[in-house]
């Protein structure tokens, strides 16, 4: 079939463009390329350069592609930024999430996958996440794509859209193409892997005294092919609904330290500093509806085989992507 995705420059957006292709789908990607990389794009892939803010921008971009379905990656998703700037996200997030809506009644495309995030359930009071698990969210990230999931709800109950909301936990990993490549970056993995770069002299473990085994952050780490294989048998098998994507065990921050320190054979020394502000002690799914539902079976549950396709990709590219990132 024919699928647009939006922020398909960005780090999960390219590996889905990429295994998109490689299962026969033809791709359109629309992407400003603002936190994207132009290398992060599959050349077997259309481009149109584009914003959602721009809401003649995407409508003219699904008019020309007709696509038989959406998959929307294109958001802004750091939580300490979204602390700091909110009006970011629910400018990008919200209204560019409102412009592709619109955009899509308009041209008649009813199918929609929706990169969502666990953030949008808070800090649950009870482990694991199942997916009606009350959405708290603690940070204007999670709000954010809450707004978007209410958005299109609406448009699935008034419009007759067909609706798939992907609850992501702590993606990571990389493909042999495509891997993590932020700016600024505040993902654990890639950060912990500077270190042995010789990017940073050390690493900082935000906070220490959570209620977790080892007083450090606990959550829930998926492989972005996992991941990007739960679109496309969400896409293929015509699903709607809620899925959970993760493994269903927690690691800590320092059990991510361990992992990268077997892995590289770099001592990666780590100092404690204080908590951040919207950071849950603990995050872990129940994937078990994705794993019925959509016949989905992660393949990454061991945390030395995700961190060292993570190695190997930043190895690759020791300072990321080669090129400059265009400005917004």
């Amino acid at each position: 079939m024919k699928v647009l995705v939006t922020g398909g420059a960005g780090y999960i957006g390219s590996v889905a463009t990429e295994r998109l292709l490689d299962a026969g789908h033809a791709v359109t990607v629309f992407d400003n390329l603002a936190r994207g990389h132009r290398e992060a794009l599959d050349p077997r892939a259309a481009f149109v350069a584009g914003d959602l803010l721009d809401r003649a921008a995407i409508g003219e971009a699904l008019r020309t592609a007709a696509p038989d379905a959406v998959m929307h990656f294109a958001a802004f998703a750091l939580v300490p930024e979204s602390m700091q700037h909110p009006e970011r996200y629910f400018r990008n997030n919200v209204v560019g999430g409102i412009h592709l809506a619109e955009a899509m009644l308009e041209a008649g495309v009813r199918r929609i996958v929706f990169s969502s995030t666990c953030a949008t359930y808070g800090e649950p009071e009870t482990m694991p996440i199942r997916e009606d698990t009350p959405q708290r969210p603690t940070n204007p990230y999670g709000e954010s794509k809450l707004a978007c999931e209410r958005i299109l709800h609406w448009y699935r109950e008034l419009h007759g859209f067909q609706t798939v909301f992907l609850r992501y936990f702590n993606v990571c990993g990389a493909t042999e193409r495509y891997g993590e490549d932020h700016d600024p970056e505040t993902h654990l993995i890639p950060l912990v892997l500077q270190v042995p770069l010789g990017r940073r002299e050390k690493v900082r473990i935000f906070g220490d005294d959570y209620e977790t085994p080892d007083g450090s952050c606990v959550r829930d780490y998926i492989h972005v092919s996992d991941l990007v294989d739960a679109h496309i048998l969400a896409l293929e098998r015509e699903a709607s609904g809620v899925f959970n994507l993760g493994i269903g065990k927690g690691f800590s921050v320092k059990d991510v330290l361990a992992a990268a320190r077997r892995v590289t054979g770099h001592a990666i020394p780590a100092d404690v500093a204080p908590r951040r502000p919207g950071d849950p002690p603990c995050l872990v799914a129940a994937a078990d509806r994705a794993r019925e539902a959509l016949a989905w079976t992660p393949r990454f549950t061991d945390l030395d085989a995700i961190v060292r396709t993570a190695w190997a990709w930043h190895r690759a590219h020791p300072e990321g992507y080669a090129g400059g990132r265009e400005a917004r």
